[in-house]
């Protein structure tokens, strides 16, 4: 019987002295850098197995070794150097923090394009609300609501499309979307992994404990809610390899505030790393979402810049790749002090 095991990058360094360790044989690379991990911590089918140097393991642990440390691949052409800045364009009368605002395809082209101007690498839109107690929307109502928006934003952004529905999927690929971010993780409708597949288009697999958005939000029971994600994201990367899906093209999203508790939301965040083994990109979406409010003590979600910043960056030190956010120009600036401050240097230009 083959054992389950896991590494978890620990010990993170950043910056030029995470490059040095590198470079003197003390650390590896997370996910290609710029960050860097001194220790491991190895587990064995759910046993901690406790921290060892990374460059003294046997052999067993070196194909989950070298896709810890390997650089994912580009994703749509945008940069790997640095996390990506994803902004969130919800095109619906519902969602928690934001609905309503941008109904009118009008409104929401240009604050897609306001988006672009304060340095969003990527527009996810998206017409179905995943709030609590949400009603699932059909996908003739959800491309109606963003198709119009989706054709005209491709022309200047990569845009990703935030949805369960394959007939969405495609016709939102043929108005020019590039990028696939299903929060179901393609388990919504088996046509929507033939489409992946067919389209070559990247694709964002999320962990949720339920596919009812109703019983998902409820859904919080886990016997280790860290190691219970990560097995879900993994298979699913899996599964879909077995179906043809490269594993450079997709992206996993540890599902933030998606039947999980404050408590569990941070201990998913504490061991982000541990995602890192699975060889995709990581994707991290706190922003304004409702354990932000909690810890903070803010009720009006659009009132979570500060938590949501603390979040990100706390996200894009422990790997993540991929930021989702609300308020772009804020992430885009902390982004630049963060790496700024790491280098100890700021970019020319």
């Amino acid at each position: 019987m083959t054992s389950e095991r896991w590494i978890e990058p620990v010990g993170l360094l950043h910056g030029p002295v995470a490059f040095q360790a590198v470079r003197d044989g003390h650390a590896l690379p997370l996910a290609g850098g710029p960050s860097a991990f001194t220790l491991v911590r190895l587990i064995c089918d759910g046993e901690d197995l406790g921290l060892h140097p990374p460059r003294e393991l046997g052999d067993e642990w070196e194909a989950l070794l070298s896709a810890a440390t390997r650089r994912p691949l580009p994703l749509a052409g945008l940069p790997v150097d640095r996390p990506l800045v994803m902004g969130i364009l919800n095109v619906t009368p519902d969602s928690f923090s934001d609905g309503g605002q941008r109904m009118e395809a009008g409104a929401a082209i240009a604050a897609g394009h306001a988006m672009l101007d304060q340095g969003a690498d990527i527009l996810d839109i998206g017409g179905e609300s995943t709030r609590p107690g949400a009603a699932p929307l059909s996908a003739e109502e959800e491309m109606a609501r963003i198709l119009p928006v989706v054709r005209e934003l491709s022309k200047a952004a990569v845009v990703s499309v935030d949805t369960r529905h394959p007939a969405t999927m495609q016709a939102a690929l043929e108005a020019g979307a590039e990028i696939i971010n299903d929060i179901s993780a393609l388990r919504q409708d088996p046509r929507s992994a033939r489409l992946v597949k067919e389209s070559r288009a990247p694709v964002v697999l999320m962990h949720m404990p339920a596919l009812d958005l109703k019983a998902m939000h409820a859904a919080t029971r886990y016997d280790d809610v860290v190691l219970d994600v990560a097995r879900f994201l993994r298979q699913r990367v899996e599964t879909a390899e077995a179906l043809g899906i490269q594993r450079g093209r997709i992206v996993v999203d540890p599902g933030l505030g998606f039947g999980k508790t404050v408590e569990q939301n941070l201990r998913l965040m504490n061991r982000l790393p541990l995602l890192a083994g699975i060889g995709c990109r990581v994707l991290v979406g706190a922003s304004r979402k409702r354990f932000v409010g909690t810890i903070s003590g803010v009720e009006q979600a659009e009132r979570r810049l500060a938590g949501s910043l603390a979040v990100a960056l706390a996200g894009a030190s422990l790997g993540a790749s991929i930021l989702r956010v609300h308020d772009v120009a804020e992430t885009v600036q902390a982004l630049r002090l963060w790496q700024a401050c790491a280098k100890g240097r700021a970019e020319e230009g």
